[in-house]
């Protein structure tokens, strides 16, 4: 934020901007209204990355005015999550660098090479689980951390997890991330010290509910040292992932 005062400061000082027009550049540092989407640019400052664009629900012109409104505003990397084939073809034809990720169905934006600090974990229980375990992935990385995957680790066949534990010891958080009975999370933190971060997904047959009964069952663990996030949700275990990540390594 400094960086960006002192150049509005420098803007008046050489008579390249008004007091006016500077007053405008300054509100843009808190937040952009868009008639339709007001965007939290102070975001990136308050959290140490920008508002992230859920793509779900949203018309694809709004989308792609709001990415390029960030690119704008912002130097850091940017997210775009719920995103589908369709959308990406929407942005890339006017963002041609944009990145798209068709299992996690996410759409990045690189401004600037991630740091790739500490070590976060992702594991998923399943293969049908990956869509929202490399949400989750996608997110931890672009928001600079280093990454690693285990995948298909389910708690049916517990010896492939077991024969991993270096990498489980290693890891400074582990998102864990399960659908059917929701069991690998406790299985996890019951080998690890340091913090795992559930991730229930909707996948299993009817008595799972689409996701409640393993968000039930990731409550009641009676592990020590796991957070829960919402069904579905692996930006929400990505996001905090990184956030710990960052105080683990700072």
């Amino acid at each position: 934020m400094s960086v960006f005062l002192k150049n509005i400061l420098y803007k008046i000082q050489n008579n390249e901007i008004s007091i006016e027009d500077a007053v405008k550049e300054i509100d843009k540092m808190y937040y952009y209204n868009l008639e339709y989407a007001v965007l939290d640019t102070n975001r990136q400052f308050r959290k140490g990355f920008p508002e992230v664009v859920f793509c779900q629900g949203k018309q694809k012109d709004h989308i792609l005015s709001i990415l390029r409104k960030l690119i704008e505003l912002s130097d850091n990397n940017i997210l775009a999550t719920r995103a589908n084939s369709d959308i990406y073809k929407t942005v890339v034809q006017e963002i041609p660098d944009a990145e798209f990720n068709p299992i996690a169905n996410t759409i990045i934006i690189r401004k600037r090479k991630p740091m790739g600090i500490g070590n976060i974990l992702v594991i998923s229980a399943g293969t049908a689980d990956l869509p929202v375990a490399e949400e989750a992935a996608v997110t931890a990385e672009i928001m600079g951390n280093n990454v690693s995957k285990l995948y298909d680790m389910g708690v049916a066949g517990l010896h492939r997890l077991l024969a991993q534990s270096k990498k489980l010891l290693e890891a400074n958080v582990i998102i864990a991330v399960a659908g059917m009975d929701g069991a690998l999370p406790s299985v996890v933190a019951g080998l690890v010290s340091n913090p795992v971060i559930a991730v229930p997904t909707s996948i299993g047959y009817g008595a799972n509910f689409s996701g409640l009964s393993a968000l039930l069952t990731m409550l009641n663990s009676c592990s020590p040292g796991i957070g829960v996030v919402n069904i579905d949700n692996g930006f929400g275990a990505g996001y905090l992932a990184s956030t710990i990540n960052h105080l683990a390594t700072s």
